[in-house]
């Protein structure tokens, strides 16, 4: 892969936007991958379903299709792995690669590698990189274990999807039934796909099926190529490299400009009566013909790569520049960098490792058999691993088919008896007092005795009860300011809606945000609907 030519911005992305961006390669380049698709599963589609209509097996025809998928991803991922490291391939291109491209790492993932859930993820690497044996293992381990939550939950929506499509297609036919016949049209649909289906109902199926793939697979295998690039970024700090690839192209020809004048300076410098010195002046510290040399500073390790180039009779960087003078303030000048954070982070990883792990010995790991022993105990590791998987399952389903006969004994075990509890019978709640013949002077007597809430609690029962009459409306008990309201609406004066609208207003301040009137609110809410409600007389 050129990095350099890449089309898309690298950098690093979640596993979401990562996916995001395969699903937007998909459909920049959707003529390309559909078309060849299409040239490429339709013969193979139809190859099958013919062999299944003359075996009488229409449901093998899907399987294999479904079996062979891998073998279709390789169509959008050839489109895709072209188009962003360089230009776009043609349908032609595409589909005469299908020959010869990528058929000896596929073969794992035809047969024990089918039911992989991270073969978005993994199929780049096995297709794209070019490694094989235990490099191509190891590097697959490296480029999925940071992305496989996401490849698992992209291969489960993409079987999500298919299913939804196919059931849809289906519905669709429903569609155009009449509503009076829609039962008996779903009844008799049902019967013609469950009671024997004659073979062009499950050709319409499969059809239905490799639609709905064809519509998913590109997706999901963008998707996949997506996180592969996302993994690769974070991995080899492809953005970063691409920048300094950017830098270099456009710093090359002042670079070469430089070192030009650099080699002239030298060649002046080296030669005969060439030295930069001012005639009839003398550099300080030259009494005695002696010149001292410009200080600079080494390390140790550029002592010795000096060292070795003079051995082989190279020109070194002292030859010109003078010999180095160790400087505190340059080792003091570094810690300080890397002491800031956004230059020298550290992390901290935690790690489980086996006990024994140091006091194994290299006799142990060199016997000649310790490759053949390892895959022996790694196979038999899986094996014991699915199994028990599989006894898992075998289980569920017995206790799942045989639920009518333990369930009701494990419900009577389970639940414990009702504990007697003694009954008590609570006194009903009082009735609510009749309104005094004088409200108004209740109402007074109540607030000048402190019971503020209580008189507007007065007021307002004597409002509902005086709007129900005007109104002429029987009011449930219990009914809320908003009902009230709404049945103070039939009071013929407006006038009459206005005072009551006001005293709701006031008493649903002073009930639910503890706001009551003042002495002057009250005298002037009482003047406003003792003479609209006849409380006057």
């Amino acid at each position: 892969m050129r990095v350099e030519t890449v089309q898309v911005e690298l950098r690093p992305r979640s596993g979401w936007e990562a996916m995001e961006l395969g699903n937007a390669l998909v459909r920049r380049h959707a003529r390309g991958i559909w078309g060849a698709w299409l040239l490429v599963s339709l013969p193979l589609f139809a190859a099958l379903n013919a062999v299944g209509w003359w075996l009488d097996r229409m449901w093998l025809p899907m399987l294999l299709l479904w079996w062979l998928l891998p073998l279709l991803d390789r169509v959008p991922l050839f489109v895709l792995s072209r188009a962003v490291f360089g230009a776009a391939p043609t349908l032609a291109q595409t589909v005469r690669a299908q020959v010869d491209w990528g058929w000896r790492p596929l073969l794992g993932y035809l047969t024990w590698r089918r039911f992989s859930p991270w073969r978005a993820v993994a199929m780049p690497v096995a297709l794209l990189e070019g490694v094989r044996g235990p490099q191509l293992a190891q590097r697959r381990r490296v480029v999925v274990d940071g992305v496989g939550g996401h490849a698992l939950l992209l291969t489960a929506i993409g079987h999500v999807f298919v299913l939804t499509l196919a059931m849809s297609q289906l519905l669709l036919v429903l569609l155009f039934v009449p509503t009076e016949l829609l039962s008996e049209s779903a009844r008799a649909m049902w019967a013609l796909m469950s009671e024997h289906p004659p073979r062009w109902v499950q050709l319409l199926g499969n059809l239905a099926i490799w639609l709905a793939v064809s519509a998913v697979a590109p997706f999901q295998v963008g998707a996949g190529f997506g996180l592969y690039l996302n993994r690769r970024t974070h991995l080899e700090a492809w953005d970063l490299e691409i920048a300094f690839r950017r830098l270099r192209a456009r710093l090359q020809p002042t670079a070469a400009s430089l070192a030009g004048l650099v080699l002239v300076s030298v060649l002046l410098a080296a030669a005969p009566g060439g030295h930069a010195q001012t005639p009839g002046r003398e550099m300080p510290g030259a009494a005695d013909g002696a010149q001292t040399a410009p200080t600079t500073t080494w390390t140790p390790g550029a002592r010795a790569a000096r060292a070795a180039r003079e051995s082989r009779g190279e020109p070194t960087l002292p030859a010109v520049f003078g010999e180095p003078v160790e400087d505190p303030r340059f080792a003091s000048a570094v810690e300080q960098a890397y002491a800031d954070p956004l230059l020298g982070s550290s992390r901290t990883v935690v790690r489980w490792q086996r006990k024994d792990r140091e006091a194994r010995t290299p006799e142990a790991a060199s016997t000649p058999n310790a490759g053949v022993l390892a895959a022996i105990a790694r196979t038999f590791a899986l094996l014991v691993e699915f199994g028990l998987w599989i006894l898992l399952g075998l289980l569920v389903l017995a206790l799942a088919l045989t639920a009518r006969r333990w369930w009701p004994w494990m419900r009577g075990v389970l639940v414990s008896p009702p504990e007697e509890r003694e009954v008590r019978v609570s006194d009903a709640p009082p009735l609510p007092e009749a309104l005094p013949d004088a409200l108004v002077a209740a109402v007074r007597q109540l607030w000048e005795a402190g019971e503020r809430r209580r008189a507007l609690a007065l007021l307002y029962r004597g409002s509902v009860e005086a709007m129900a009459r005007r109104a002429d409306v029987h009011l449930v008990p219990g009914a809320t300011e908003a009902e009230c309201l709404r049945a103070s609406r039939r009071m013929p004066d407006p006038a009459d809606r206005g005072a009551f609208a006001e005293m709701v207003r006031v008493w649903q301040r002073a009930a639910y945000g503890q706001r009551l009137p003042d002495d002057a609110g009250l005298e002037a809410l009482l003047a406003t609907l003792a003479p609209r409600f006849g409380w006057a007389r």
